[in-house]
């Protein structure tokens, strides 16, 4: 993990977050005793991907002018999107940013992961390993692969993983749910924040939005494909962008509630093949489950849990397990937590060099694996997963318990 210091400053706000469904962020604020002059502010990076191609990036503003907007009255459902892919060049292009200056702004402000003070963290200097509008290599079609995250949070907490299949040969769309993220920003710099959510209904309400926007986002990407440009804006498109689309095979992995939406958006939309859910409850209450996990799939589907999220300890994924005909798996990551299967299993550790997160915060986020290990065991675990079931190629590694990766257990 490559860490540096720079000094900005910036105006504090206070605006709580609740991130996922049913697991609230319930870390503890910074300790007042970190020494606070001149701000000193950190940047990090995330960990590179490990495939051989160049990963280009670019965003889309989707509108959908037939569907009102559920959390704003009297507007179109509009989204933001980031798309991840093999690129042919990645020469003279920028690296794209982790963060847009609005939503960064936001987070350095609004402290939504309660790990740092304003300015502690210069969230708008972090760039990802991909180049912003470099030409997509399209000598041949792509599988795209559909990331939505929890519970109102950001799509950028999905990074590391998009950037890494995209390094290994697949299209990556990774989405912000409007009004239910914290911040989103769209073009020329307008950023909408998060309407009140709550109760089982407002959860309801949610995945319900979120199976739609992913739906539409599908519906788009094959406007793209045909050649038109499916951006609100009409802004230029990356080379070759929508040649390399293959939507004959699609899957979809979320985090949270968007491992919830993964499952359910793949009961709602026959175009989905796989999909994976990262420690996602599958129920709206104690008594109430998801469509999906009173019927299950037949289709290939992973679950990726953690010692207390599994279908033989949730009765949701165990209704779901129990139901579900097509190929599946159960994966533990025994010493992780709900955020070792973000972004935040990188950046927790890489803040806490230098801002000293409160060892309680710090294992709330991530558990008690160690970091690198857990981000190696996830990238080949949901590469070998889309492989297997999207292209075609059998991966030993879904076979049973591997040496290489002691810190997931086989759920059986």
């Amino acid at each position: 993990m490559r860490i540096h210091r720079v000094v900005t400053t910036a105006v504090a706000l206070a605006l709580p977050l609740t991130i996922g469904v049913g697991v609230a962020a319930s870390a503890t604020a910074p300790s007042d005793s970190r020494p606070s002059a001149a701000h000193a502010a950190v940047r990090f990076e995330l960990p590179e991907p490990t495939g051989r191609k160049p990963v280009g990036s670019t965003e889309l503003h989707l509108v959908d002018h037939e569907r009102p907007d559920p959390w704003a009255d009297g507007r179109d459902r509009e989204l933001m999107v980031s798309v991840w892919y093999p690129a042919r060049s990645t020469r003279e292009c920028p690296r794209q940013p982790y963060l847009q200056p609005g939503t960064a702004r936001f987070v350095d402000e609004s402290d939504p992961f309660r790990l740092a003070r304003p300015g502690e963290v210069d969230w708008a200097a972090i760039r990802t390993d991909a180049a912003a509008m470099a030409p997509a290599d399209h000598h041949s079609r792509r599988p795209v692969v559909l990331y939505s995250p929890g519970l109102q949070s950001f799509r950028a907490l999905g990074t590391s993983t998009a950037v890494e299949l995209a390094s290994r040969g697949y299209v990556v769309v990774t989405i912000d749910h409007t009004y239910e993220v914290p911040a989103v920003e769209f073009p020329g710099g307008r950023v909408e924040l998060q309407k009140p959510m709550s109760g089982v209904e407002g959860l309801k309400k949610a995945i319900d939005t979120r199976v739609r926007d992913t739906r539409f986002v599908l519906d788009q990407l094959e406007v793209l494909r045909e050649g038109g440009n499916p951006d609100a804006e009409g802004r230029r498109l990356p080379n070759g962008l929508g040649r390399a689309l293959d939507l004959d095979r699609i899957g979809m992995f979320g985090h949270s509630g968007g491992g919830a939406t993964a499952a359910e958006a793949m009961r709602a939309d026959r175009r989905i093949d796989a999909g994976i859910n990262m420690d996602g409850t599958l129920q709206y209450s104690k008594t109430e489950f998801l469509p999906v996990a009173r019927e299950g799939l037949n289709r290939p589907f992973m679950l990726m849990g953690k010692a207390d999220q599994t279908h033989l300890n949730k009765p949701s994924w165990q209704s779901f397990w129990d139901r579900s005909t097509g190929w599946k798996r159960d994966l533990s990551l025994e010493q992780g937590s709900h955020f070792s299967y973000t972004d935040a299993q990188s950046f927790v550790p890489a803040l806490d060099e230098y801002l000293d997160i409160p060892a309680q915060t710090r294992e709330q986020y991530i558990g008690t694996v160690a970091p690198g290990r857990s981000t190696a065991a996830q990238r080949a675990y949901v590469t070998a997963f889309f492989d297997q079931h999207l292209l075609g190629r059998p991966r030993r590694l879904l076979d049973g318990p591997s040496p290489s990766h002691p810190e997931v257990r086989f759920v059986r």
